[in-house]
């Protein structure tokens, strides 16, 4: 019988830890290969890990609540199977990527796993991992916050204090992570919020004209959500420097277009699934992506991927009767656009034989950008031309 230790594996860009939520399975139980062993949940979503052999679950070496870095063994397996000395932390050749000796030499030696050292951000020639990364990341590391343990079974709890009854409701795991981001959000970007009002008549009739057939055609539900997406991409393509983020005294321009999309679960708490490369796809592309993303978003069937990467990001605050408001910025991105309500208005509107007064749908949209990188010419420029393209929008559109 062999024994395999069984790591925590790179769950995508940018993810360096996870939190145990369950064991699925017990000590002693046999486990098929593929079986589901755990559930974890990384900054916003929820996974399983299963087992990569047949055999019997010997030792947890992680409880319910406790954080494991990214390559830290979690469980030790018994099998009589033989299997790759990869999956320990010392450090051989990589598959993906090439690693110099000394790199290799400082992994070994902090107890960096082959799968934890993939996840680190590599600056050198080819984005390979240099010295300098490696020093950056473990001290990064060793400085790292841990988020209080606290147990999710037993959230809630009735007390009686000064004779008023009152419930105390501790915090979920999303909601402290979501917490931490806003109250960081604030600390980073100096918040300024512009609004406009536009005009999304043709819009609305053009959704109401041909959203029966387009959902019995396609199976796909005909949502606005994808008309505000292309026509953010379109600004900004006009105006990329909307489309950055901040390194100390740098600004990194952004080549691709991701576009986060701010999702309310059913309990309350926010998540903010991707649309990668916004800009590849026409409007049937979106609807497609937009609906499946929201779909798996709110029965937690989204992988961790799919919530890293943005660069920019929409609220659709609208979807909850409000008007319009001031988002707060999801970091590391340097602006968010919120989506209000649309409304009936009554409108002046100008023709060639002069104004006349008629009803409108009219929206506002709230524009949230830092100040240290962009000015009010920029951030309200660009809210506006995301307007101009929305009263633009062809009615005349097939899909």
């Amino acid at each position: 019988m062999y024994e395999y230790h069984l790591p925590l594996p790179a769950m995508g860009e940018s993810i360096a830890e996870a939190t145990i939520i369950r064991w699925l399975k017990k000590e002693g139980d046999f486990v098929k290969k593929e079986d589901l062993l755990v559930e974890i949940a990384t900054d916003k979503v929820n996974s399983e890990i299963s087992s990569p052999v047949n055999g019997i679950l010997k030792k947890k070496l992680f409880a319910p609540n406790e954080v494991a870095k990214v390559g830290n063994f979690i469980a030790i397996l018994k099998t009589e199977e033989k299997f790759s000395l990869e999956y320990f932390p010392i450090i051989e050749k990589s598959k993906k990527h090439f690693y110099s000796p000394l790199v290799r030499t400082i992994a070994k030696k902090e107890g960096i796993s082959l799968y934890e050292l993939e996840t680190i951000e590599g600056t050198g020639e080819k984005e390979r991992v240099t010295k300098k990364d490696i020093f950056k990341y473990i001290r990064i590391k060793k400085n790292n916050i841990v988020i209080p343990k606290y147990n999710r079974y037993n959230s809630i709890q009735s007390i009686n204090k000064n004779q008023k009854n009152e419930e105390i409701i501790e915090m979920d795991r999303m909601r402290r992570i979501t917490a931490e981001h806003m109250i960081r959000s604030k600390n980073i970007s100096a918040h300024v919020t512009s609004f406009v009002e536009a005009d999304v008549t043709n819009i609305v009739k053009w959704r109401e004209k041909i959203k029966d057939t387009f959902q019995k055609n396609t199976g796909e539900k005909l949502t606005l959500m994808s008309v505000f997406v292309e026509c953010v991409v379109k600004a900004i393509k006009d105006l990329p420097m909307i489309n950055i983020s901040v390194n100390g005294t740098s600004i990194i321009k952004k080549r691709n277009i991701h576009i986060g999309l701010a999702t309310a679960l059913p309990n309350g708490n926010l998540i903010v699934p991707v649309i990668k490369n916004a800009d590849s796809y026409n409007l049937i592309g979106l609807i497609k992506i937009i609906n499946d993303l929201i779909k798996r978003a709110k029965s937690n069937q989204l992988k961790p991927e799919e919530t890293q990467g943005g660069t920019y990001t929409i609220s659709n605050i609208g979807s909850f009767g409000n008007l319009f408001g001031t988002p707060i910025i999801h970091q590391p991105q340097v602006a968010i656009l919120a989506i209000g309500l649309i409304q009936k208005k009554l409108s002046i509107i100008e023709t060639p034989k002069g104004d006349l007064i008629g009803i409108r749908h009219k929206i506002y949209l709230s524009h949230s950008y830092d100040h240290r990188v962009i000015d009010g010419v920029l951030g309200g420029c660009f809210a506006k031309k995301v307007a101009l393209y929305l009263e633009k929008f062809n009615c005349y559109t097939k899909i």
